[in-house]
C-alpha cells in the first residue's frame, strides 16, 4: 500500500500565491513526495520546475482548464513539459461539454486535439471527474460515455474519490473498474452531504440542498474509507496518489490541513 503522496497545489492556493517558494517548502517538510499544479502563480515554467528541484518535490500533473488548452495547446504543453509534468488533466467541463450536452461531440474533437499536442511533448492528457458526470444517459454514467468514446491513451483518469462517493458509487470499486487506465487517483474525504455552495469554486450553478450540510475535510478525517482505496489504486496500477482539499475545514488552515492528511496516510501506509 506504500505509494508516493502529492498534493494539489489548489489546496493551498492562497499561501502559494502569497509565497510560492515558501509553499513548496512546507510542503516537502510536511512529507510530500510531489505536487500537482492549478496554475504558476505568476511564475515561468523554468521557475516553477527549478523551485520544485529545489524542495525535492516532483510536478508530476497540473489541472489546466479546457478554454486555456484551446488558445495555444502547442506551447502550452511544451511549457508544462518543461516544468516535468508527466500528466495534464481537465478539471472539470460544463454541462452542454460532456455526454448528453449540446456540445459533446465538439468537445470529442477538441480532446483529441489536446491529446495529440499533449503527447508530442510526453504528456498523457487525463480527466477529473465530480459528482455530476454520474448523471446517466441512455442508463449509463455520462463519465463512462466520456471514457469509452474517448479511448485509453487518448483521455485517461484521474478519479476523485469523494466525488464517486458523492455520485453513489464505491470509489475502491470506480479505481479498479479502471485499472491500467489510472495512473494518478485523487484521494478527497468529506462529511455530510450535497450542499448548496458544493460547485462555487468551478464556478456551475448550485445544486439543491439536502439535509445534513457538506464539507470538505483532510484525509482521514471524514467519510472515506481509504485502506480500501489505496488498495484499490495499487491494484489499478496507479502511479501517484494525490490529496486535494477544495476548502479548509474543522477549524484548521489549509496547511495544516494539508498536514493532517499526509499524517494520516503516513500512518496508514508503513
Amino acid at each position: 500500500m506504500s505509494k508516493p503522496i502529492a498534493i494539489q497545489v489548489y489546496s493551498i492556493r492562497n499561501e502559494a500565491e502569497a509565497d510560492f517558494d515558501g509553499a513548496l517548502k512546507a510542503l516537502k517538510d510536511f512529507g510530500y513526495d510531489g505536487v500537482e499544479l492549478a496554475g504558476l502563480y505568476g511564475n515561468s515554467p523554468e521557475t516553477v520546475r527549478d523551485l520544485c528541484k529545489k524542495h525535492g518535490l516532483t510536478p508530476i500533473s497540473a489541472h489546466v482548464s479546457y478554454k486555456e488548452m484551446m488558445e495555444d495547446p502547442d506551447k502550452l504543453f511544451s511549457d508544462y513539459a518543461t516544468i516535468g509534468c508527466k500528466y495534464v488533466a481537465i478539471p472539470s467541463l460544463p454541462a452542454e461539454r460532456i455526454p448528453g450536452g449540446e456540445l459533446f461531440e465538439e468537445t470529442v474533437e477538441l480532446i483529441k486535439t489536446f491529446s495529440a499536442a499533449a503527447k508530442k511533448n510526453g504528456i498523457q492528457l487525463l480527466y477529473h471527474n465530480h459528482d455530476f458526470e454520474f448523471e446517466t444517459v441512455g442508463g449509463v454514467y455520462k463519465l463512462d460515455i466520456m471514457y469509452k468514446t474517448l479511448p485509453a491513451g487518448v483521455l485517461d483518469t484521474e478519479i476523485d474519490t469523494c466525488w464517486v462517493n458523492v455520485g453513489g458509487e464505491d470509489p475502491a470499486e470506480y479505481v479498479k473498474k479502471y485499472a491500467g487506465r489510472a495512473p494518478v487517483v485523487h484521494l478527497k474525504d468529506f462529511f455530510g452531504e450535497k450542499s448548496d455552495d458544493m460547485y462555487e469554486l468551478i464556478g456551475e450553478e448550485t445544486k439543491p440542498k439536502r439535509p445534513g450540510g457538506f464539507e470538505f475535510r483532510p484525509v482521514g478525517h471524514g467519510l472515506q474509507n481509504f485502506p480500501s482505496i489505496l488498495d484499490a489504486a495499487d491494484a489499478a496500477g496507479a502511479e501517484w496518489v494525490v490529496v486535494e482539499q477544495d476548502k479548509a475545514s474543522m477549524g484548521l488552515s489549509p496547511l495544516e490541513c494539508a498536514k493532517a492528511s499526509i499524517d494520516y496516510l503516513k500512518s496508514i501506509m508503513k
